[in-house]
């Protein structure tokens, strides 16, 4: 297989000035990109914010390695802030192809000591982040016809974790918004697919031990960012799970499923069906919501 490569390419990177997101920008530009470096300066549970430094460091590595970037300290959590990263982009470098949304924070806390503030906050970067910037840069994508996006879900987000409840309702609404934009854009040749990553770095430092953080490094991940992000990539509204060479799609499946008559549906009813509603023997993941909904429909319409 040829080498796949990024050169007259445009990408921003969100949350790039560290782990994951520095990765990303890093192998881009290696492999051509002309690579927008942003990052907040911020700490991991969103506190502080507008260091230059972070971005500036990548900046010069990228640089250094005879690559081309700039950088952004913009906050992905306004409109205001991801129209400021977009027009980087413009001024910098004329376009944009490709957006890798990274940026994140953590306020972890059992839902009992949650406040509306970590709710707020944690949705506010990571679901409405992704919104700002997507939202910010998709006229250019249209225009262009083409555009590459990769955007950041998690297996809290997946498959909910205790004390994230935040967290985990932020990176799975990620997903739904990525299929959806995924279906709107797919006439331009806009491809917008979904990472689920694990990965060493500032939020999984404190959580994970140190002999398993050394086996996961960012760059296991980022190999698979840079096809999903690369022309040779033609899936859309996917999932997948990645980190220390492991790969593996992830989906919301549908059993078969069981249709009942509703003259005279009871819940006793319900319970004597339920072993066949919960059976996954021969589940599948639908493309569309209306396909989804259409399934259910033959089964009503048959009944």
């Amino acid at each position: 297989m040829s080498e796949i490569r990024f050169d007259d390419r445009v990408a921003i990177v969100t949350g790039a000035g560290g782990g994951l997101g520095r990765s990303h920008a890093l192998l881009l530009a290696s492999r051509g990109a002309k690579v927008v470096v942003n990052d907040l300066g911020g700490s991991v549970d969103g506190s502080g914010g507008g260091g230059s430094k972070a971005a500036d460091d990548v900046v010069a590595a990228i640089k250094e390695a005879g690559g081309e970037a700039v950088a952004s300290y913009d906050g992905v959590d306004t409109m205001e802030g991801a129209e400021k990263i977009v027009a980087t982009a413009k001024e910098a470098f004329g376009k944009v192809d490709i957006v890798i949304n990274n940026a994140g924070i953590l306020r972890d806390k059992s839902f009992m000591k949650m406040t509306v503030e970590d709710w707020d906050l944690v949705l506010k970067v990571h679901l409405t982040g992704t919104m700002n910037v997507s939202k910010a840069v998709w006229p250019l994508l249209r225009d262009n016809k083409y555009g590459r996006v990769v955007n950041t879900t998690s297996a809290a987000g997946l498959y909910g974790n205790f004390g994230q409840a935040n967290y985990s309702a932020a990176k799975l609404g990620i997903v739904g918004l990525s299929k959806t934009l995924g279906q709107e854009g797919a006439k331009y040749d806009i491809k917008v697919n979904v990472i689920a990553p694990v990965a060493k770095s500032r939020m999984t430092e404190t959580i994970m031990p140190p002999n398993v953080l050394e086996k996961l490094s960012p760059e296991a991940v980022s190999a698979l960012v840079a096809y999903l992000s690369s022309e040779q990539c033609t899936d859309n509204g996917q999932t997948y799970a990645v980190g220390g060479g492991y790969f593996a799609r992830v989906a919301v499946v549908e059993a078969p499923g069981v249709t009942v008559s509703t003259d005279g549906l009871t819940p006793e009813v319900v319970a004597e069906q339920w072993a066949k509603i919960n059976d996954l023997t021969d589940a599948k993941p639908f493309a569309t919501a209306m396909e989804a909904a259409g399934k259910a429909m033959q089964g009503v319409m048959g009944s």
